[in-house]
C-alpha cells in the first residue's frame, strides 16, 4: 500500500512538472507573438503616413497566429484570453499567465520601438471618450467573436483559415474606427501605446475596460449561440497532453 502511494505521488509530481513546462512554453509563445504584434504597431505608428499600415498590422497578427497557434492557441491579447476563458477553452491559471506574458511583451516592445525611431508616438485617437469606448468595444467584440468561432468551435476545428480571418478582422476594424480610437482592440496594445505616448495615461483604463467588457460580451453571446459546441475541459485536454508525452 505504501509503495503504491509513493508511486502515485511520484506520478503526480511528474505530471505537474510536465504541465509546468507546457505552460511555460505556451507563455513564451504568447510573449513572442504579442511582442511582434505590438512592435509592428509601434513601428507603423512611429512613421508618417505608412502605406497600408493597418494591413501590415493585420498581416503581422496573422503570421504570428500561424506561427504559434499550434502551441499556445495564439491569443496575444488579454481580451481574447478572457473570452477563451469564459468560453471554457482554458483554465484560470493559464489565462492569468497568458495575460502576464502579453503585458510584459507590450512593455518590451515599448522599449524597443523608441530605440529604432528615437521618439514617442503622437496620439492617434480623435474621438471623445464615449466615441473611443464605443469604437474599442465594437472592434474588440468583432475580434473576440471571430476568434471564438474560427479557432475554438468544434465545427471549425482543423481549418486552415483561422489566422487569415483573425488578421483581416483587425485590419477591417482598424480601417473602420482607427481614426476614432487608434484601433487597439487589445489591452496589451493599449499598455504599449500608453508607454509610447500614443494613449494618455488616464485613458488607459477606458481602453482596457471597453475591450475586456467587449470580450466578455462576445464570449457570452458565443456560448448562447453555439450552445451545443462546448470546448473540452482544460483538465481533460491537459491530461491527454501529459499522457501523450
Amino acid at each position: 500500500m505504501i509503495h503504491k502511494l509513493r508511486w502515485l505521488d511520484s506520478r503526480l509530481i511528474h505530471q505537474n512538472s510536465i504541465m509546468d513546462k507546457l505552460l511555460l512554453r505556451k507563455c513564451i509563445v504568447e510573449f513572442i507573438g504579442a511582442f511582434f504584434l505590438i512592435f509592428v504597431i509601434g513601428c507603423v505608428s512611429s512613421q508618417a503616413r505608412v502605406f497600408l499600415g493597418p494591413l501590415a498590422i493585420g498581416a503581422a497578427l496573422m503570421v504570428m497566429i500561424f506561427a504559434g497557434g499550434h502551441i499556445s492557441g495564439a491569443h496575444y491579447n488579454p481580451a481574447v484570453t478572457l473570452g477563451v476563458w469564459i468560453r471554457g477553452g482554458c483554465n484560470g491559471l493559464q489565462a492569468i499567465c497568458y495575460m502576464i506574458a502579453q503585458v510584459v511583451a507590450a512593455v518590451a516592445a515599448a522599449i524597443v520601438v523608441p530605440m529604432l525611431f528615437g521618439h514617442t508616438i503622437t496620439p492617434g485617437a480623435t474621438g471623445s471618450t464615449a466615441q473611443v469606448m464605443l469604437a474599442e468595444f465594437l472592434g474588440t467584440f468583432a475580434l473576440v467573436y471571430t476568434v471564438l468561432n474560427v479557432a475554438t468551435a468544434p465545427a471549425t476545428a482543423g481549418n486552415s483559415f483561422y489566422g487569415l480571418a483573425i488578421g483581416f478582422t483587425v485590419f477591417v476594424q482598424a480601417v473602420a474606427v482607427g481614426s476614432v480610437s487608434g484601433g487597439a482592440f487589445n489591452p496589451a496594445v493599449a499598455v504599449g501605446a500608453s508607454l509610447l505616448g500614443a494613449v494618455k495615461g488616464q485613458s488607459l483604463v477606458v481602453y482596457c475596460l471597453s475591450e475586456l467588457v467587449a470580450a466578455a460580451a462576445a464570449a457570452g453571446i458565443f456560448r448562447f449561440v453555439v450552445s451545443q459546441d462546448r470546448a473540452p475541459k482544460p483538465e481533460a485536454s491537459q491530461r491527454r497532453a501529459v499522457e501523450a508525452i
